[in-house]
């Protein structure tokens, strides 16, 4: 695998994630009180919800499950045709699973996992959200308006996965998918995380080493703010109402960005965004490439507190018993 060949631009963006939670009331509370986000529709054991600068019918799905954990990721592609080559080369490599008829927000879609068994979904036809009644905001390149509750988010940003293999399932998304690797962790030339984009942001997803090679994890799902202050807001209010915040407002160093991380009632990760750190607009951007040695302290955390052993070693759904790798 080469850095270097010929550019793919079929993907376009991160469309939505599903996440499962055994509190799915109590979930759906803290995006909507909390986090300021939309329910745009529920159907069966799931709920549907955007963020108000998210222009599509929704970009987070919430299902009842036994477990905390990643339902799936759902990609968009540029163009029809695009979705077929897309299609094309991850049935070639075996981890396809099939077409389905849609879903509340989206048409036909293709199924398939990660080598780790993330699942994931490829489309094309997507839902728009129709404003509602009293929803119509006077900033007419603005889908609503701001939300008058919380403190609100305005767009879904990336998806972080935990994996057995992050060599394995880096190549994946660089090879099938044509992903771009922005930065990465290695460990004496092995990759321990990795951040790919198909776009000019650092990353719409990233892949971590799980340390006891655990597969199928979600570390977290990211949404967006824009202003770094909203964090300080947003720790404030959810401090206030009881909830641990893992990580208070910081700095990464990797990508740069404003960031805090807190679990949502059902035990998953969340990361707020005050910024989304540096753009790439150079072509031929060259791998920026960390040592784990040389990582915490400089590249978890650029500008603020330690990031704790948690964030390292732990994702959802949680495996028991939790053994801690020294790293």
């Amino acid at each position: 695998m080469t850095q270097f060949k010929e550019p793919v631009f079929d993907v376009a963006q991160l469309a939505h994630v599903e996440l499962l939670s055994p509190k799915p009331q109590e979930t759906v509370e803290f995006f909507t009180r909390f986090l300021g986000m939309s329910v745009t529709a529920r159907e069966g054991q799931s709920v549907y919800l955007k963020a108000y600068e998210d222009s599509y019918q929704n970009t987070l799905k919430i299902t009842e499950s036994k477990d905390a954990g990643l339902g799936h990721v759902g990609w968009r592609t540029h163009t029809p045709k695009a979705l077929e080559r897309r299609v094309q080369a991850v049935e070639a490599t075996g981890l396809g699973k099939g077409w389905i008829d849609g879903d509340v927000g989206h048409g036909p879609a293709y199924q398939f996992t990660t080598p780790d068994g993330h699942n994931m979904e490829l489309m094309f036809e997507v839902d728009y959200y129709k404003q509602q009644d009293g929803e119509k905001s006077r900033l007419l390149n603005r889908n609503v308006k701001r939300p008058d509750r919380g403190v609100p988010v305005r767009r879904l940003d990336h998806i972080n996965l935990m994996t057995s293999d992050t060599a394995k399932n880096t190549d994946f998304m660089l090879d099938a998918l044509g992903f771009r690797l922005r930065e990465q962790i290695q460990d004496q030339g092995t990759p321990l995380g990795s951040w790919m984009s198909v776009s000019n942001l650092v990353h719409e997803i990233a892949f971590m080493q799980e340390p006891n090679q655990v597969p199928g994890k979600l570390h977290h799902l990211c949404y967006w703010y824009g202003i770094p202050q909203n964090l300080f807001d947003i720790s404030d209010l959810l401090k206030d109402n009881d909830y641990h915040i893992e990580v208070p407002p910081n700095k990464h160093g990797i990508s740069q960005a404003f960031c805090m991380y807190v679990h949502e009632p059902g035990g998953n990760r969340i990361e707020l965004f005050g910024d989304a750190g540096y753009l790439i607009t150079d072509p031929t951007f060259e791998p920026v490439i960390w040592e784990m040695k040389d990582t915490p302290g400089y590249g978890d955390t650029w500008i603020g507190t330690a990031f704790p052993e948690s964030w390292w070693t732990q994702g959802t759904p949680v495996t028991l018993p939790e053994v801690i790798i020294a790293k």
